[in-house]
């Protein structure tokens, strides 16, 4: 903050006396001066060409208004900044030419004008935040001090006011405002950044625990399961029949192929996690896939139940889209499968495809077990699985990479599921994918 403006000399005691008519008082006849030597007068003159002098080199603007508010001089910066000559203000209401009105141009009352109070009240007014107005009708910010003058026996007899433009200081004071302003918002979008990182990084350390723990915990069957028929082999080989033998192998089989299954979703949800997957698109005939999605899902079943329970329309004959077929795949095999494994057979499963502007809905509906309410909404997270799943095989990380692949394609996933009755789960993707940038 610029320190007010101080006047560098009392003008109040080296001014002449003023009688309101003209810029500097001449002696009267009455006055003792008048009989003075002429060292006397020649020594009053050289103050008065000081004085002069004084007021010419200031490069703040003074002037000075009798008791009735019109100037009584003038100095030149004074003038310049207000775009008069000094001469057209000499009596005139100094208030009328520059201090008539607030900065949004309503009436400023006299009586309120503390320039007139300094030789009311004879107190020094400060002000630094009002406007002088310029002969063209513009105004500019000032910064002023109205000091009272009084005559040799201390009867107020006008005011001297120094003001200077402080355009350059509220401009910069604007400026410093609005950098703060904008640091400060920076700073609370950095803040704000920092913090949601900071979240990520403990949602993704409690993740990575919680995937430790439940890997540990989900190997552990298929592993002591694995050993518990290695034992059996080893010790009742000779007692064991070639088809219970068989069963042991199986079962071997069944249990390496669950845990392969699960470090290949461990896997991919690492690389989801690590922005290390990103979206392959390539146009292909989304009809014509899905068929071969359905006949490798119902294969992999038990023939003998499974083969025909998915029952697929569609109004089109073909359809292009360009998405990443792996992702489709993924997506289509994960939920497929789970409406195969926890619905009865031979309950068919509806799988639809509809096609609306620029979307593409893949409608899959089963006639399940159905999912409880309050497992719907964990129902993406990883490893979890509906209470009512009983002794079903799964791993609960299918619908937790099916919503990655959505996401990461620019789609949305809904599920409704009535518990008893099955599940219906719509899957909305582009027609074509489009990166988040485009």
């Amino acid at each position: 903050m610029i320190p007010p403006f101080q006047l560098p000399l009392d003008l109040s005691d080296s001014l002449p006396q003023f009688d309101g008519q003209s810029p500097l008082a001449h002696p009267s006849p009455e006055d003792p001066t008048a009989s003075s030597t002429p060292m006397a007068a020649a020594t009053l003159n050289h103050l008065r060409q000081q004085q002069q002098l004084i007021l010419n080199a200031i490069g703040e603007g003074v002037y000075g208004v009798d008791l009735q508010g019109n100037a009584t001089f003038l100095n030149p910066a004074a003038a310049q900044m207000i775009g008069w000559d000094p001469q057209e203000l000499l009596g005139q209401s100094m208030h009328h030419v520059l201090h008539h009105s607030h900065p949004d141009r309503t009436p400023y009352q006299r009586e309120n004008c503390p320039i007139y109070a300094a030789f009311q009240d004879g107190i020094v007014h400060r002000v630094c935040d009002e406007v002088f107005w310029r002969k063209d009708g513009t105004c500019f910010p000032v910064e002023y001090i109205s000091t009272p003058m009084r005559d040799d026996q201390g009867q107020l007899v006008g005011a001297v006011v120094v003001f200077r433009d402080i355009t350059q200081r509220k401009w910069a004071e604007a400026l410093l405002q609005r950098t703060n302003e904008e640091l400060e918002h920076r700073v609370r979008d950095r803040t704000q950044e920092l913090e949601q990182a900071n979240q990520q990084l403990q949602a993704l350390s409690e993740l990575r625990s919680r995937v430790v723990t439940m890997v540990c915990h989900e190997f552990r069957n298929p592993l002591n399961n694995i050993l518990l028929s290695v034992s059996s082999l080893g010790r009742y080989q000779d007692q064991l029949t070639a088809d219970q033998k068989a069963a042991y192998l199986l079962g071997i089989q069944d249990n390496v192929e669950r845990m392969t299954q699960m470090i290949d979703a461990i896997l991919i949800i690492g690389r989801v996690e690590a922005k290390g997957m990103e979206v392959q698109p390539r146009p292909f005939d989304l009809i014509t896939f899905c068929h071969e999605v359905m006949a490798e899902v119902q294969g992999g079943a038990e023939p003998a139940l499974q083969q025909n329970r998915i029952q697929f329309t569609s109004r089109h004959k073909r359809l292009i889209v360009a998405l990443d077929q792996c992702m489709v795949h993924s997506i289509l095999t994960n939920i497929l499968s789970n409406a195969i494994r926890y619905s009865p057979a031979p309950a068919p499963i509806q799988f639809k495809v509809v096609k609306y502007h620029d979307q593409v809905t893949l409608h899959i509906a089963d006639a399940g077990i159905g999912i409880p309410a309050e497992d719907l909404p964990h129902l993406f997270e990883p490893f979890h699985r509906g209470r009512n799943v009983s002794n079903i095989a799964g791993t609960g990380l299918g619908l937790n990479i099916v919503k990655r692949f959505v996401d990461l394609q620019g789609g949305h996933i809904d599920i409704s599921s009535q518990l008893g009755k099955g599940t219906v789960f719509q899957v909305v993707l582009p027609i074509q994918y489009r990166p988040a940038s485009s």
